[in-house]
């Protein structure tokens, strides 16, 4: 997909606040209204824009702690891979979760309210999991950078 200046400043934009209307955006990029909705459909249809969602505090509804957790599995099959990946995308305390290259296979994002949550979801979701050979938990002390911001450098050849 070839994507311009403007795509870039709309995608910039869009990052930020997605929460402007067609008109405010449009004259912050300077096109004309119905220029900007045609670029920002199209980007949604070829999928550089892949969804829109609200950003909720964790804590305002009692999620306090995060943990952060790297599984090993005991075999490395791709079936057991997919059905890990499956149940994973079921538990709702799971915010995040990667299938990584090192020591471990995947890195999973828990958001919970307090360490009893916790072990609820361990008891709940990895130990009932037959292929996981061990797991490592560390618990975040403090969120430092949280974004959902894609670096936009290098997207476009210059046109």
């Amino acid at each position: 997909m070839d994507i311009d200046r403007l795509d870039l400043r709309i995608l910039a934009i869009l990052q930020k606040n997605n929460r402007l209307s067609n008109i405010e955006l449009a004259d912050q990029v300077g096109l004309s209204a119905p220029a900007c909705l045609k670029r920002v459909q199209r980007l949604r249809k070829e999928k550089v824009i892949v969804d829109d969602v609200s950003i909720i505090n964790p804590k305002l509804v009692g999620n306090t702690l995060t943990m952060i957790v790297s599984v090993e599995m005991d075999r490395d099959q791709a079936d057991i891979y997919q059905r890990f990946r499956r149940s994973m995308d079921q538990a709702p305390e799971i915010t995040q979760c990667y299938q990584v290259s090192g020591n471990y296979d995947f890195l999973l994002v828990v958001c919970v309210k307090d360490i009893q949550a916790y072990e609820e979801f361990v008891d709940r979701v990895l130990h009932t999991q037959l292929n996981i050979r061990k797991f490592h938990t560390s618990v975040s002390l403090r969120t430092v950078k949280f974004s959902t911001e894609v670096d936009l450098k290098g997207l476009t050849k210059d046109r």
